[in-house]
């Protein structure tokens, strides 16, 4: 077993390193952008028309009436006086959207990826020492 244990044990030296180098900055900054994003929240919306133009108004949180301008292209089939529900950013609330929004963290998902292959190919390692 020992031709084995020599091709392997440096390559997973090699994976170790290249999980770990990377992995560990990604997952630490992924997880800085997680704990950083503006909690998002639902609301009933009432849509309204003005000059031509067709927009919302709802109120949030903090009893603070807001309102907003839609695009031509979210304002078709919608009718003035029926009410909507509205996803609003928290912390930005001139962010808002029909649908509830997808936060996909990338860089965190990368980060744990390769920090597991660091962590796997560090086991392997040991494991390999054994025999």
């Amino acid at each position: 077993m020992g031709g084995i244990a020599d091709v392997l044990g440096p390559i997973l030296e090699i994976m170790t390193w290249v999980g770990f180098l990377p992995g560990v900055p990604l997952l630490v900054w992924g997880l800085i952008i997680e704990r950083r994003r503006c909690a998002w929240t639902k609301t009933t919306g009432e849509v309204y028309t003005a000059g031509g133009f067709t927009g919302f108004r709802w109120t949030d949180q903090e009893n603070v009436p807001r309102q907003t301008l839609v695009d031509s292209d979210v304002a078709r089939g919608l009718v003035a006086g029926t009410t909507v529900e509205l996803h609003y950013d928290l912390c930005h609330p001139s962010r808002w959207g029909l649908r509830p929004p997808k936060h996909d963290n990338t860089i965190l998902i990368l980060g744990w990826i390769l920090t597991g292959v660091g962590i796997l190919s560090t086991v392997g390692g040991f494991v390999l020492l054994l025999f």
